[in-house]
């Protein structure tokens, strides 16, 4: 790991999270980046960019994730996130390596996000068969994210 000062970087990261919870993305970037100058770290990263696709900069969003993949390619939120961002940028063909990756990541706890935007890749691409099994993975990663069993009720209702 990097020189520098975690302590005084959790500082700054938390301050991020507020500002970003209360929609003050800009003060939010401001803040992850002074924590990630005070001692980079995968998560700063990765919620600088979430911060930045507010704004709806998912270039910078894709970038903050690709260093956050330097700094730790185990972390799987950065791979979910530029899928998202990808799809978010009418460019979902190239987001499914980064959503398989989020899958397999060894530190990662939310892969029914991953699953969840795979289904939306192939719903996009109308292959229902693959997109219907994405959304069932994610519901079975956690049963109580909500878009998954949306998407389902969806199809469904394409197909009556």
């Amino acid at each position: 790991m990097p020189d520098g000062d975690p302590e005084k970087a959790m500082e700054f990261f938390k301050q991020a999270y507020d500002k970003q919870v209360e929609g003050e993305y800009r003060e939010a970037i401001e803040l992850y980046s002074k924590s990630i100058d005070a001692y980079p770290t995968a998560e700063a990263y990765t919620f600088r960019g979430w911060a930045y696709s507010y704004l709806d900069d998912y270039e910078q969003a894709i970038s903050d994730c690709k260093q956050a993949i330097e700094i730790d390619p185990q972390f799987g939120n950065p791979y979910n996130d530029i899928g998202a961002y990808l799809i978010e940028s009418d460019r979902p063909d190239e987001a499914i390596e980064w959503l398989e990756r989020a899958i397999v990541a060894k530190r990662y706890e939310s892969r029914c996000y991953p699953h969840y935007n795979l289904g939306r890749v192939y719903e996009l691409r109308r292959d229902w068969k693959r997109a219907k099994e994405c959304y069932e993975r994610a519901m079975a990663e956690n049963a109580e994210y909500i878009a998954p069993a949306r998407a389902l009720k969806r199809l469904a209702a394409m197909f009556n």
